[in-house]
């Protein structure tokens, strides 16, 4: 985003994904193991085309790396070589408990905010 300039929707959108991509990453994995790409099918799916494969890896690596998931290797169903599944460790779950707690609390902050301060038509008092 150009400073001094509004998002665009798509901005806003990206700013505000970067901030939960990871819970949502927790809470996919949650439902079962996951290898890549599913990741990024499953994020469609659910309304946010705008995640790339080049941001769900990284994010998927650190997660690895702070012990939050681990992986592990298993045959491919369509014969090819083998691909990396990620899981939750116990670490994960109590970090998507919190997460998911901490998101609650506060979309529903936002949403009180926004709801209830919205302008009149032609309000256009500084």
């Amino acid at each position: 985003m150009t400073k001094g300039l509004p998002a665009t929707g798509d901005q806003r959108r990206s700013q505000l994904l970067r901030g939960v991509l990871d819970l949502c990453l927790l809470s996919l994995i949650a439902e079962r193991p996951r290898y890549g790409y599913e990741f990024t099918e499953a994020l469609a799916a659910g309304g946010l085309e705008l995640v790339s494969e080049g941001s769900v890896y990284p994010l998927l690596a650190r997660l690895e790396r702070t012990g939050l998931i681990s992986s592990y290797r298993a045959p491919s169903a369509s014969g090819g070589a083998p691909r990396k599944y990620y899981r939750l460790t116990e670490a994960g779950r109590a970090e998507l408990t919190g997460g998911r707690e901490v998101w609650r609390a506060f979309s529903g902050q936002v949403g009180r905010i926004l709801a209830a301060h919205t302008e009149s038509p032609g309000d256009t008092t500084p």
